[in-house]
């Protein structure tokens, strides 16, 4: 491992200030989801990312604004990846599913990270309200846009669009990763009792 007052040697120089703040985000993601939030000192995470450890107040503000960052970084990553990779399906209850389901696997390739920010935002009520803002939340704006391609989702009210958008967040958190991770139920088990709520939630959207 190198120093941590070493700077990472890239092609015979120095890195460039957004390949440390990519090596600090990447080591802090490592070790918060291996130690803890707590346990991680600033001090272990730039001797991981081998960076000074001043960088991290620097860029960050210190190690909060780190994990805030990793939050935010995980947010646009998804988010690019449902716009890449995830087509607009042909009928809303297929869209609906399909968003369903791509929440839920977010949920659980992130349960380890999900563990370090919930149990973080449990003793530190502030930061609950900044992770809706820069994480959680920020899912649900693009699943409106989505869903509004389809006539049915169009006729709902306002706040029944946002209702409609924000139960696939929650599903998703349900059954995604308090279900299989927290209660450790059969990820088969615990997917299949999620489709069933959709289907009965699109039902009613077509009523």
């Amino acid at each position: 491992m190198a120093h941590a007052l070493a700077w990472p040697i890239v092609k015979g120089r120095r890195q460039a200030p957004a390949a440390r703040q990519q090596a600090l985000l990447t080591a802090a993601s490592e070790l918060f989801a291996a130690r803890g939030y707590e346990a991680a000192t600033t001090h272990e995470i730039a001797a991981h990312a081998g960076c000074a450890e001043g960088l991290i107040h620097r860029y960050f503000g210190g190690k909060r604004g780190l994990l805030l960052a990793l939050i935010d970084r995980r947010a646009s990553q998804e988010l690019a990846e449902l716009a890449d990779h995830w087509p607009l399906a042909p009928t809303l209850a297929q869209e609906f599913l399909h968003l369903l389901q791509w929440e839920i696997e977010s949920m659980w390739q992130d349960r380890n990270f999900l563990r370090v920010i919930l149990s973080r935002a449990l003793v530190e009520p502030d930061f609950g309200k900044v992770l809706r803002t820069v994480g959680l939340s920020r899912h649900v704006p693009v699943f409106v846009e989505r869903l509004s391609h389809f006539e049915q989702y169009r006729r709902l009210s306002e706040a029944e669009r946002d209702g409609v958008a924000q139960s696939i967040k929650v599903l998703g958190l349900v059954f995604g990763f308090m279900r299989p991770v927290l209660l450790q139920q059969d990820r088969t088990v615990a997917q299949e009792m999620a489709t069933i709520i959709a289907i009965n939630i699109v039902r009613g959207i077509s009523a």
